[in-house]
C-alpha cells in the first residue's frame, strides 16, 4: 500500500462574513458613503437602459445591476493611485473607481443635490455609453470600453479576461514605484478559466506583485450555468494553485467585500504579493439588455426574486436604519438625488422631436474623426537627430548585426532608466537564443526580466505597464509565430489602446522578434510577421537590413509612444555590415524607405533580409534594376515619396519578400501601388513570394517553400518578359 499524505494549499484559502460588529466598526461615515455610491450607480444603470429601450444605445449593453455591491465594498478603500481594470460588464467598478477619486467628504448626500463634479461623471459616462463625443473616450469606447486615466480607472475591456493582464501591467509598474500602491482587475465567472487569467495569476505570485483577482461570480456565462463550466464551482479555488492568497466572499454584502478587501490591501501593502477575492453576486437582467434572465428560459423568476430579496441596496439601508444612521426617509433622498441627476443628464444628451426622443445631432462625433489617434503625431520626434550611413557623423566599421542589436540596446538602457526587456531566456544563454540580449544580465540585473512560457501573460503585462505611463518595455518573442499565442493582447488590446480610448493614450511598446526562415525550425517558428501585424490597426512595423539601420530604427521604435514591431532576420544576425563605432543615439525616420540600389529598368520593393539578396542577384544577372529598402512596413510607414518617384522612373515594379503566399505583407502593398500609380505602370505590379505552405522541417522542402536566389532571378526575368526584353 502507498503512503498517503494529505497536501494543502500553501498560502490560505477563507470565507469571510461581516458581523453585526464589522458593521459597527465600518462606521456611519463610511457607511453613508458606501449607500450613496450604490444609488448614485444603481440610477445611473437604470438609466442606461431607458436609453437602451429607445433604441439610442448602439451596440451591447451589459448591465451591472445586481452586483453594484461587490464593486463598492471592495474599491471603498482604495485611493485614486490605486488603480483597476474591468471586464464588458463594468458600469459599476469605472463609476465606483471614480466617485472615489472625486468624492468630497464635506457633502452629505442625504441633504443635498449631486456636486456638480459627480453629474458630469454622469454626463460623460452616459455620454460614452451612448457613443457621443462628449464621452470619456470621445464615443469610441462605448459600454464596454470606459477610461479615466486620473481617477485609476484604466478601462475595462469586451474580451473576455483581456483586462487582467493588462492590471498585472499596472500592478507592475506600482511595485517599482515602491508607493504601496495596488491593482485590482475585475472579471466574471467565464473569465476565470480563459488562458490570460491563470498566465496573469502565475506571473503574479512569480513576481510578487500588488493585484487583486477580483472574480464576480454571477452564477452564468450568458446562459450557461456555472455547473456547466466548471467542476469546482468555487472560483477562488485557483488562488491556492499559484500560492495566492485567496478570499470567499458574500458580494451582496458591501460590508463583507470591504473586510475581504481589506484584508488583500494589508497584504499586497505590504509586500505580500497578490491576491485572489471571489464575490458571490448576482445579474438581476439578462447577459445583454433590460430583459430579465427567466425570459429566455435558462433561470427561473424564483431563483431571480430570491436573489433580489438581498439587494445590497436594501441591506444597506436595513443595517443603517437599525443604527439609527440613515432613516428611511434619508434613504430616500439618497435615491432622489440620484434619480434626479440622471434625468438632468438625459436631457442634457437628448430631446424630442417629433414625438420621439433622440440623441442631440450636435452631440455625436465627427466623422472626421474616423481615424484620428489610431497613432500618434510622431511629434515626440521634434528635434531628433536623425543620421543615414551614407551622411553619417559618427566613424564606422564592420559590425555583425547581432551586436548591433545588443549594443544599441545597451546604450538606450544606459540612458534612459524607464526601459526595462522581458522575454524567455533573455538573461541566459549568453544572450538569449541568439545573443540579442547579450550582458544586458549583467548590467542591468533588474531591468531584464525573464519570463516564463506564456506569452499572452507578459506581453499583455507589458501593454499595462506601458499604458501606465512611467516606464517603457520592450517585450522579445522568441518566434515571431509566437505571436498567435498572444494575438489578443498584441492586436485587440495592444494595438488598438490609443484610437479605442479616445486617440490620446500613448502606448510606448517596443516588440522585438525574428523571423527564422531557413532554420529547418518548420511550420510554427519559421513566419514573417509583417503582413500579420499590417492587417492590424495601431502596430508600426520596421524590419531593419543593415547593422547601421537597426541602431537608427531601434533608438526611434523606443522613442516611439505608439506601438512599435521590431522584426530582425536569422539570416542576417551572424553577417557583417558598416554600423557605428562610437555613436549610438542617432535615429532613422519611422516611414522612410531607402534606395539602396539605384537603375531604371524596374523598380524592387523589399525589406529585411531580401534587401541584400535583391542587390546581390541585380548584380550577378547585369540588370540595371532599382532596389528600395522599404524599412518601415505599416500603413503609415510606407513611404510613397520614395516609392512613386522610383515607380515614375522606372514604370515597373516587383515586390519581393521572402515568405508565402499566404498572409503576405506584399498582397497588401501590392494592391495600394496599383491604386496610387496605375497611370506610370506599363505592365501589372509583379510579386515575388514563397510557396503557399509554410515552410516544412525538411531540408528540401523548407527550401521550396521560401523565396531565394533562384526564385529572385526567375522573377526578374519575369518583369523583363513582361516589358518586351530578355537577357
Amino acid at each position: 500500500m502507498p503512503t498517503i499524505t494529505k497536501l494543502k494549499y500553501q498560502t490560505p484559502w477563507i470565507e469571510v462574513a461581516s458581523t453585526a460588529q464589522d458593521w459597527d466598526a465600518v462606521g456611519q461615515a463610511a457607511l453613508l458613503r458606501m449607500q450613496y455610491h450604490l444609488h448614485v450607480i444603481r440610477a445611473f444603470e437604470e438609466a442606461v437602459l431607458e436609453m437602451e429601450k429607445l433604441g439610442l444605445v448602439h451596440g451591447p449593453l451589459h448591465s451591472s445591476i445586481g452586483q453594484e455591491g461587490g464593486a463598492v465594498g471592495a474599491i471603498s478603500p482604495l485611493s485614486s493611485g490605486d488603480m483597476i481594470t474591468g471586464s464588458h460588464r463594468g458600469h459599476h467598478g469605472f463609476l465606483a473607481k471614480c466617485l472615489r477619486h472625486i468624492d468630497n467628504a464635506a457633502y452629505d448626500p442625504r441633504t443635498a443635490p449631486l456636486p456638480a463634479e459627480v453629474c458630469e461623471l454622469l454626463y460623460r459616462s452616459m455620454a460614452e455609453i451612448m457613443g457621443l463625443a462628449d464621452g470619456f473616450c470621445k464615443g469610441r469606447g462605448g459600454s464596454m470600453h470606459l477610461r479615466w486615466v486620473e481617477a485609476g480607472a484604466m478601462g475595462t475591456n469586451a474580451i473576455v479576461g483581456g483586462g487582467v493582464p493588462i492590471a498585472n501591467g499596472l500592478a507592475w509598474a506600482k511595485k517599482r514605484q515602491g508607493k504601496g500602491q495596488v491593482a485590482y482587475t475585475f472579471f466574471g465567472d467565464g473569465g476565470a478559466y480563459i488562458g490570460s487569467v491563470p498566465e496573469s495569476m502565475n506571473l503574479a505570485a512569480l513576481w510578487n506583485l500588488p493585484i487583486c483577482f477580483f472574480i464576480e461570480n454571477n452564477g452564468y456565462a450568458v446562459a450557461t450555468k456555472l455547473t456547466e463550466q466548471t467542476k469546482e464551482t468555487r472560483l477562488s479555488s485557483r488562488g491556492g494553485a499559484f500560492a495566492i492568497p485567496a478570499y470567499r466572499v458574500d458580494g451582496m454584502d458591501p460590508v463583507a467585500v470591504r473586510l475581504a478587501s481589506t484584508m488583500a490591501l494589508e497584504h499586497m501593502r505590504s509586500g505580500g504579493g497578490p491576491a485572489v477575492i471571489e464575490a458571490m453576486v448576482y445579474r438581476y437582467f439578462h447577459h445583454g439588455g433590460s430583459l430579465l434572465g427567466s425570459a429566455f428560459g435558462y433561470r427561473d423568476k424564483d431563483e431571480e426574486a430570491s436573489w433580489k430579496a438581498r439587494d445590497p441596496l436594501l441591506r444597506m439601508a436595513r443595517e443603517l436604519a437599525q443604527r439609527k444612521w440613515l432613516t428611511p426617509k434619508g434613504n430616500d433622498a439618497l435615491r432622489q438625488h440620484a434619480v434626479s441627476a440622471m434625468a438632468d443628464v438625459v436631457e442634457r444628451l437628448t430631446e424630442v422631436a417629433e414625438g420621439k426622443r433622440r440623441i442631440k445631432p450636435k452631440l455625436w462625433p465627427s466623422v472626421d474623426f474616423r481615424d484620428q489617434g489610431l497613432r500618434g503625431d510622431l511629434s515626440e520626434f521634434n528635434g531628433v537627430r536623425f543620421e543615414e550611413q551614407e551622411t553619417a557623423t559618427g566613424p564606422l566599421g564592420d559590425m555583425t548585426f547581432v551586436d548591433a542589436v545588443a549594443q544599441v540596446m545597451h546604450r538606450r538602457m544606459e540612458t534612459d532608466e524607464r526601459i526595462f526587456c522581458i522575454g524567455e531566456d533573455i538573461h541566459r544563454l549568453k544572450g538569449g537564443t541568439n545573443g540579442a540580449t547579450s550582458g544586458l544580465a549583467q548590467r542591468f540585473p533588474d531591468r531584464i526580466i525573464p519570463a516564463p512560457i506564456e506569452e499572452q501573460g507578459f506581453v499583455g503585462l507589458a501593454g499595462g505597464v506601458a499604458g501606465e505611463g512611467s516606464y517603457r518595455p520592450v517585450v522579445e518573442f522568441m518566434y515571431a509565430d509566437f505571436v498567435l499565442v498572444a494575438a489578443d493582447q498584441v492586436f485587440n488590446q495592444i494595438g488598438k489602446a490609443r484610437h479605442m480610448f479616445g486617440g490620446d493614450s500613448p502606448m510606448p511598446l517596443v516588440l522585438r522578434t525574428k523571423c527564422a526562415m531557413g532554420t529547418g525550425y518548420g511550420s510554427q517558428h519559421s513566419m514573417d510577421p509583417a503582413g500579420l501585424y499590417a492587417m492590424y490597426p495601431g502596430w508600426r512595423i520596421v524590419a531593419p537590413s543593415t547593422p547601421f539601420d537597426y541602431v537608427g530604427l531601434m533608438n526611434s521604435a523606443l522613442h516611439c509612444e505608439d506601438p512599435v514591431l521590431v522584426i530582425e532576420h536569422t539570416s542576417l544576425y551572424n553577417t557583417k555590415g558598416q554600423g557605428p563605432l562610437k555613436d549610438l543615439d542617432y535615429c532613422i525616420p519611422l516611414g522612410k524607405a531607402k534606395v539602396v540600389r539605384t537603375g531604371s529598368a524596374f523598380t524592387v520593393l523589399t525589406y529585411l533580409a531580401m534587401t541584400p539578396l535583391a542587390v546581390q542577384v541585380a548584380d550577378e544577372m547585369g540588370l540595371d534594376v532599382e532596389v528600395v529598402d522599404l524599412r518601415s512596413l505599416d500603413r503609415a510607414g510606407i513611404d510613397w515619396d520614395t516609392i512613386g518617384e522610383s515607380v515614375r522612373k522606372t514604370n515597373s515594379v516587383v515586390v519581393l519578400e521572402q515568405g508565402p503566399l499566404t498572409g503576405s505583407y506584399g498582397a497588401m502593398l501590392t494592391d495600394e501601388i496599383q491604386r496610387r500609380l496605375f497611370d506610370y505602370l506599363d505592365q501589372p505590379v509583379q510579386r515575388i513570394h514563397g510557396g503557399e505552405a509554410s515552410p516544412s522541417v525538411s531540408k528540401v522542402l523548407e527550401r521550396s517553400a521560401f523565396v531565394g536566389r533562384e526564385e529572385i532571378r526567375a522573377g526578374y526575368e519575369q518583369m523583363l518578359r513582361g516589358l518586351g526584353q530578355s537577357l
